[in-house]
């Protein structure tokens, strides 16, 4: 058995790994839970997103803080591009699995293209820094990567659930015709939540440029345990997508402390299918 101390670095390393768990499923169950689209894509526009601030930060030179505040903007109209794109097919919940993968391996094709599939990594001045809690160490990068997953998390739980438009966003997902009869505008609301989930797309990818090394088919790696976290979470519910984040990271972090890292990918899909088998009525 491994130490304690082995043991409480591999549940604070789960927590910062769930933490992008989250961050990466938040624009995905958004989309999928009041859009009724499955957006394959949001994965690729995250990578996309790293491979950017890694092109402005490691090529340009640019601060991390200034290649990010220009990245998300242009996610969140590149994601507003998309929903018009999808309504002028008018492309429905099914359909949208298989356009948003063409699109995902698009984008995928030119990373490759223009990055090659060498792998990359971000070289930051304090990248290595780390924070000691005892005889734990918490990196800085990661424990802000966590941080900015939970407020952002929280926040969108609070827009959707007390302002007006989070209101009349639900309403218009759970009957648009009756929330149209109220003067709600499902269409502009549809531009707006497209727009937010890429961009916290885009702010998921700025991330991942700073913790992880890039590699283009790292995209379709990461879909099935963001899958399943959405899954768990529950669609649209940005707290529960934080919350099986968390819990796959933290299971993902002791099994690979306890057993072999391979072991670690069997725990979010061995999660997904007990609850699924308890809770048939899950999707």
């Amino acid at each position: 058995m491994p130490s304690a101390t082995l043991l409480g670095q591999a549940v604070l390393s789960g927590l910062f790994t769930g933490g992008l768990y989250g961050l990466l499923g938040l624009g995905l169950s958004l989309s999928w839970g009041y859009l009724r689209l499955i957006n394959l894509a949001h994965f690729a526009l995250a990578f996309l997103g790293a491979y950017l601030v890694y092109q402005l930060v490691g090529a340009a030179g640019m601060p991390v803080i200034l290649a990010t505040l220009l990245v998300v903007p242009g996610f969140f109209l590149l994601g507003v591009l998309m929903q018009l794109l999808f309504e002028r097919f008018a492309v429905g919940e099914f359909a949208s699995l298989l356009v948003t993968f063409g699109i995902a391996v698009i984008i995928e094709a030119g990373i490759q293209w223009f990055w090659t599939a060498d792998l990359l990594k971000l070289q930051l001045a304090h990248g290595t820094t780390s924070l000691r809690l005892g005889p734990l160490y918490m990196p800085v990068i990661d424990a802000l990567m966590f941080l900015v997953a939970a407020l952002l998390s929280v926040a969108t739980w609070a827009w959707l659930a007390f302002t007006y438009t989070g209101k009349a966003l639900r309403a218009s997902a759970e009957n648009p015709s009756i929330a149209a009869a109220f003067g709600v505008d499902h269409r502009r609301l549809a531009l707006l939540l497209s727009g937010l989930s890429a961009a916290f797309a885009g702010i998921a990818g700025a991330f991942i440029a700073m913790v992880s090394t890039l590699f283009p088919a790292q995209i379709f790696a990461w879909m099935g345990v963001v899958f399943a976290v959405v899954i768990l979470g529950g669609l649209g519910n940005p707290l529960g997508v934080l919350a099986a984040g968390l819990a796959i990271g933290v299971s993902e972090s002791v099994t690979m402390a306890v057993t072999e890292p391979t072991w670690a990918p069997l725990v979010s899909f061995t999660l997904l299918i007990i609850v699924l088998l308890l809770r048939p009525g899950r999707l």
